[in-house]
């Protein structure tokens, strides 16, 4: 099947500009040619701009969302309760122009089941809508550490105990074999704990959690399958380590000084930016050690992206939803630019380095060959980044998911 959409122009991303008019031919899920005549059906989006489909490189899908009880679901939801939360939080991202996500790890009782990825296939088979999800399956972490939950351990030890294949392991023969179960059942990407983080109740936020000796089993593990492997990691010398060891992405990175940056910078890793969760975060109800913790972190999260882009570390756009809501993704983008980064370039970090990120050469442009992902907005993204909060229309693969032009 071929069809054109027709615009007012269309982002070239690579250069950061608007061409104008839009003419993208479509043939089945691939982008056949831009510019020249239409061809086929027509789609008529008028005034808007066109963009390739935005990309959020830490969410989970299933946490979070509508029903959710943030202080019990822990513990009181079962894996399908989680699972059919994720099917509205994954349709409410793709509607809002968010086509590729990476799911950052799970951090519950599932039984050693990887759930994300089996939201992922069931949205590459078309029985729900929602992004094409890059799935990590269960976070690596050691006892106590990040994501291994703790709030229950200091009154009532041995509730919500993980696994080795859920995640929880110690010393470099468990996690080799957490590593290898999350490979084995479709984990795309492993992810590991390097430091705290704001919602640590065990130690420091930027403390390291692992020995360089167990970051490197990690890192053996996975590169020997042709995974990369995302930290989250915060301190700055956890950040040192991580890269030293082998990391290939460093997820947060709120308190990160020049020498870790600049060691990202000369190791071609990547930072995942997620700085909207440090203006938007709700840790009014949380624990005051929490609350301290923001404090100390959330206000130098601004500093060090800044300073991280003026170095020319490679920024992927991250949220970590549901830190903010599923579906505000866009507010990333917002954030960035209102902390000093150039819209063009954030842009750039929500398509073409997210794609380099996650190994994809055919996403992340309007260009022939490429995949059929694309949005529409009600307005210029260079000059007002806003209006990615907009969006009104939304082709993922060549299929069509939203189309609300005709509202506009």
């Amino acid at each position: 099947m071929v069809l054109t959409l027709k615009a007012a122009g269309y982002v070239d991303v690579d250069a950061g500009e608007i061409i104008r008019p839009a003419v993208v031919v479509i043939e089945d899920d691939r982008i056949v040619r831009v510019g020249g005549e239409p061809e086929g059906d027509v789609i008529d989006l008028g005034a808007a701009i066109l963009l390739p489909g935005l990309m959020d490189m830490e969410v989970n899908l299933l946490m979070g969302g509508r029903g959710e009880n943030p202080g019990l679901s822990q513990v009181q939801d079962d894996p399908p309760t989680r699972v059919l939360r994720a099917v509205g939080n994954a349709r409410r991202t793709l509607r809002a122009g968010f086509t590729t996500v990476r799911n950052l790890g799970l951090f519950v009782k599932t039984g050693g089941y990887l759930l994300d990825v089996a939201l992922g296939r069931a949205i590459d088979a078309g029985m729900i809508e929602g992004p094409r999800v890059i799935p990590a399956g269960h976070a690596i972490t050691p006892t106590g550490g990040h994501l291994d939950p703790t709030m229950f351990a200091a009154f009532m030890p041995g509730v919500l105990e993980l696994t080795v294949e859920e995640g929880i392991a110690n010393g470099t023969d468990e996690i080799r074999k957490a590593v290898r179960y999350q490979i084995k059942h479709g984990a795309q990407l492993i992810k590991v704990c390097c430091s705290g983080g704001v919602m640590s109740l065990t130690g420091e936020a930027g403390a390291q959690h692992y020995s360089d000796e167990e970051l490197r089993v990690i890192v053996d593990e996975a590169h020997r399958r042709g995974l990369r492997v995302a930290a989250h990691t915060h301190g700055a010398e956890a950040v040192k380590h991580a890269v030293a060891c082998g990391i290939d992405c460093i997820e947060h990175g709120f308190l990160m000084d020049d020498e870790a940056i600049q060691m990202l910078v000369d190791n071609d890793r990547f930072l995942v930016s997620t700085r909207r969760l440090a203006e938007a975060m709700d840790v009014s109800k949380a624990p005051k050690v929490l609350q301290d913790k923001a404090a100390e972190m959330f206000p130098k999260a601004r500093t060090s992206i800044k300073a991280a882009y003026e170095a020319g570390v490679k920024i992927a756009v991250g949220t970590d939803a549901p830190a903010i809501p599923h579906g505000r993704n866009a507010d990333e983008l917002v954030t960035l630019v209102d902390w000093g980064l150039p819209p063009a370039a954030v842009l750039r970090a929500a398509t073409v380095v997210a794609a380099d990120l996650i190994n994809r050469p055919d996403l992340g442009r309007l260009a022939d060959g490429y995949l059929a992902d694309i949005i529409a907005v009600p307005g210029d993204p260079l000059a007002d980044i806003s209006v990615t909060q907009h969006v009104h229309f939304v082709m993922k693969g060549g299929k069509v998911f939203k189309n609300d032009t005709h509202k506009n």
